[in-house]
């Protein structure tokens, strides 16, 4: 009996992640933050920082490889240990940017504040 191949992964996802240095000398992590948003820029994906992580978009191959650049970026300028808090999704009944998403929010509190 012939095994199957995998899967592919899907065409398109959201992923929400907080890279967290352990052991940096200061409490401080901006330079750090600073350095993978300048890696997630010359990704070409689509993203939104915020204050407790960033928001990426692209394929899942892309968006998984620039969320493991940032680890290995961090680790080449001295972080020896981080975490990384990940919550990723994907579906493909439609297309939807994590940026439409945010925008049917303010279009349902609009339509309430109407009603």
């Amino acid at each position: 009996m012939a095994e199957s191949s995998p899967p592919n992964t899907p065409a398109h996802c959201t992923a929400d992640f907080c890279l967290i240095p352990l052991g940096t000398p200061t409490a401080s992590v901006s330079q750090e933050v600073t350095d993978v948003v300048r890696l997630i820029q010359r990704s070409g994906l689509s993203y939104s920082t915020h204050s407790a992580g960033t928001t990426l978009e692209g394929s899942w191959d892309d968006v998984m490889r620039v969320i493991g650049q940032a680890h290995q970026l961090l680790h080449e300028n001295g972080v020896v240990r981080i975490q990384s808090d990940i919550r990723v999704g994907s579906r493909t009944d439609k297309t939807q940017t994590f940026a439409e998403k945010a925008e049917k929010v303010q279009q349902l509190l609009k339509e309430e504040e109407r009603s």
